[in-house]
């Protein structure tokens, strides 16, 4: 779920490599078309603590633009994104459906799974099949059922917003010592950098 398209994992592809010597790890990647431009949104974190600073993310933008432009995998005009994946996150790989265990979450398969498509509930970590292949387990709200989900049918997951969610992010900000602000969450267009690249530009 890291990508959505064969571009995204094309895109994957050349910008793991470059986060991950900034030591750092990509969560997503979605290029998004636009009536006058793409947009290329790109989220990654930091593999210790799963946060990701304002100066990290202008340091892999300047990074990922060096490899893009040299690969010219997009074309026409298009606008990078750098972002960390906020506090409602999307849950992208197995390592995120362990970290936050316990978490309120909404899932969607592309198939049906007992019934249906959407969860929503309290995440209670991973499980295997009889393959080996990882289950996304979730507590359904409303139910006394646990539903257990092939990881690779997922085709969007993420956090809700919820107190305890937002206590883990204020008690992490604190470990950090970083100074407590109710009106920047983690999403916050503050902790976004931004470039536009043109192709005209870049090849005169």
């Amino acid at each position: 779920m890291r990508a959505k398209t064969a571009q995204d994992r094309l895109l994957i592809e050349l910008i793991d490599p470059v986060a991950e010597s900034l030591g750092l790890a990509i969560v997503r990647v979605r290029l998004m078309g636009g009536t006058l431009r793409q947009r290329l949104q790109v989220m990654a974190e930091r593999p210790s603590d799963h946060d990701i600073s304002v100066e990290e993310c202008a340091r892999l933008s300047r990074a990922m633009s060096e490899v893009l432009d040299a690969a010219d995998p997009i074309s026409g005009e298009y606008l990078l994104e750098v972002s960390s994946p906020g506090i409602d996150r999307p849950l992208t790989r197995t390592i995120d459906f362990d970290l936050f265990e316990g978490f309120e979450a909404r899932l969607e398969a592309d198939r049906m799974v007992e019934g249906r498509k959407r969860f929503k509930g309290v995440l209670a970590g991973l499980d295997t099949d009889d393959a080996g292949q990882p289950l996304v387990a979730i507590d359904l709200d409303g139910e006394t059922d646990t539903a257990l989900i092939p990881f690779d049918w997922l085709v969007d997951a993420k956090l809700v917003m919820s107190d305890a969610l937002i206590k883990r992010g204020a008690e992490l900000r604190a470990q950090r010592g970083e100074p407590e602000d109710d009106e920047l969450p983690d999403s916050a267009p503050e902790d976004r950098t931004t470039n536009t690249k043109t192709p005209s530009e870049d090849k005169a």
